[in-house]
């Protein structure tokens, strides 16, 4: 049998000045001649950073997988790319995503590399770095970081960013002191990892599973777990295996994997955030998903994971519990999924999950005995966001999902913060706050701001959730009724941005209605007067972000990176 050629060897395998070249600046580090004669060179894409406190353990988790790769007899080179630290960076992580994507991309494709392993852990690290290698198309296994131990505070279980939000609002209501503020923040993130509620981190290393491109276990072992290195180690192995059998992403993505990942998502109770990250993922391979397929699949389907923030457990508890595998085999058992989906490990997504069992059923319910019923990701559309925004009814209050109440606008995210905790603006349990130009290109980069604080005057009187609407994200640890990425975004033209206090607003989760009760002729004179706001920035990165995103619907990509170019070797000039 012949072997097939390697895309490496188009660099080492050359007898002249520039295969001396290539192979002679690696060898400075003891690499023999026989490294470079017909072994898989693997690539470990590698997020570390200091600055991103969720992937602080990387370097221990890329010497496992380089040693996997050895065990296999492949090439290992680490290379690191640009690292997304949603808890550092300003104005959002969420802008840089798609930049990270193109170092990942470009990275990959320059380089003499045969097939990758994408380590990846806090919330944009995934999507950017499935974007990224989507594009190229070469054999990818994704290795998450996994969650951190459960945080304990005063004797209680305490989840990254839920209980955040649950107390500083308990913080601006008088109801803790900021000496006990203090506390509870080195009691929250006790070990490394990212956090470990359902937040996006936890939701796009469910969806890495989901889709194929982890191993089994991948989303729930924790970060410390030594089970973590082990799976790193074996994710090493395999992807020399995928490699020589020329299995590049694209096999594994297909349609049935994202419609697969969609699900999973609605019984994993999982981050809105997934919505645009799966589409942009899909996208940069041509798989046209969109905001109805989320709404299609979506629909009917009950949370089975009792996790913060839907719940009261974290993802240690979800490990400890059986993890997504007994997610997945539930879901398969009722024929929710398409089972003969491929895997990175060769088999398929039903195989690796068919024997899986529960051992915790209040962690992981069943789809006869959810933890929630109708929690999958909801579409709202009308004519406040025509071209569709998005709820999470599992974390929302259930008797406002029919909702109809007075706007209460804030222009901007400094408005909000400059207004919001005046007891003299005029809210109350009725009202439905409003918040522009956070989307895309207003804030720019989307932040996560759509679940607004609510003002210290209706927290004192008990009031913890009010119907929100807004062109922004928010974050997957976080709670209430938060409609979010309208489309198209204020700073578009959207509707969003004619919304003006006192107006009436209708929301029907159940009929999938978002709609601004204000008449055409009195809308089309507020469009007239409207004018777009200033440009954020004239030159650099964040000017060809603006001048190129794509609204939320469509996954917030920038528009020339939709589609993939193959991993074509870069011209040699020499």
């Amino acid at each position: 049998m012949t072997r097939r050629k390697l895309r490496s060897e188009a660099w080492f395998a050359r007898q002249d000045k520039m295969g001396f070249y290539y192979r002679s600046w690696l060898k400075n580090r003891g690499f023999p001649q026989d490294q470079f004669e017909g072994r898989p060179v693997i690539g470990i894409c590698n997020t570390w950073s200091e600055l991103t406190p969720c992937n602080s353990h990387f370097r221990t988790i890329a010497e496992h997988v380089r040693y996997g790769v050895l065990d296999a007899g492949g090439f290992p080179l680490e290379f690191p790319v640009l690292s997304l630290g949603e808890t550092m960076m300003r104005p959002t992580a969420m802008l840089f995503r798609n930049l990270a994507s193109m170092d990942v991309e470009e990275a990959i494709r320059a380089n003499p590399l045969d097939g990758v392993v994408l380590l990846m852990g806090c919330d944009k690290t995934t999507p950017s770095l499935l974007m990224g290698a989507a594009s190229v198309d070469l054999p990818t296994i994704g290795v998450s970081g996994g969650p951190m131990l459960r945080g304990i505070h005063c004797g209680n279980p305490i989840g990254s960013g839920t209980n955040t939000i649950s107390m500083s609002e308990q913080l601006r209501s008088g109801q803790i002191t900021l000496a006990e503020f203090h506390e509870a923040e080195a009691d929250m993130h006790r070990s490394h990892g990212h956090c470990m509620t359902m937040g996006t981190a936890s939701t796009m290393a469910c969806m890495v599973e989901a889709l194929g491109v982890g191993l089994p276990g991948n989303a729930a072992i924790p970060a410390v777990d030594a089970r973590r290195n082990l799976l790193a180690r074996e994710a090493g192995r395999r992807i020399v295996d995928l490699v020589r059998d020329d299995v590049p992403l694209s096999r594994i993505l297909k349609r049935e994997a994202f419609e697969n990942a969609i699900r999973v998502n609605a019984g994993i109770g999982g981050s809105t955030n997934a919505v645009v990250h799966l589409i942009a993922i899909a996208r940069r391979l041509g798989v046209d998903l969109s905001l109805d397929d989320w709404d299609r699949l979506g629909q009917g389907l009950s949370c089975l994971v009792n996790l913060m923030p839907s719940g009261r457990y974290l993802m240690e508890d979800f490990f400890e519990a059986g993890g997504l595998p007994v997610v997945i085999r539930e879901l398969a058992e009722q024929g929710l999924l398409h089972g003969d989906a491929l895997t990175v490990n060769g088999k398929s997504l039903g195989e690796n999950n068919a024997g899986a069992k529960c051992w915790k059923p209040d962690v992981i319910g069943t789809v006869d005995k959810p933890f929630k019923r109708d929690a999958g990701i909801a579409v709202l559309r009308g004519n406040l966001a025509p071209d569709g925004a998005i709820i999470k009814p599992s974390a929302a209050s259930p008797d406002l999902l029919q909702h109809t109440g007075r706007a209460v606008v804030f222009e901007s995210i400094e408005d909000l913060h400059a207004r919001i905790n005046d007891d003299a603006l005029d809210i109350d349990e009725h009202s439905v706050m409003v918040l522009k130009y956070c989307g895309p290109k207003g804030y720019p980069g989307m932040a996560e701001v759509g679940n607004m604080p609510l003002p210290p005057k209706l927290l004192k009187r008990g009031i913890t959730d009010i119907v929100r609407i807004s062109d922004a994200r928010m974050s997957g640890t976080a709670y209430g009724t938060v409609v979010l990425h309208a489309a198209p975004e204020a700073a578009a033209g959207g509707t969003l941005a004619l919304v003006e206090n006192g107006d009436t607003i209708v929301l029907d989760v159940p009929a999938r209605k978002l709609h601004l009760d204000v008449d055409d002729a009195t809308l089309a004179r507020r469009r007239a007067a409207w004018q777009p706001p200033a440009p954020h920035a004239d030159r650099g990165y964040v000017k060809l972000y603006i001048d190129h995103v794509l609204q939320a619907d469509r996954g917030a990509d920038l528009d020339f990176l939709v589609g993939g170019s193959g991993s074509r070797v870069p011209r040699d000039n020499h």
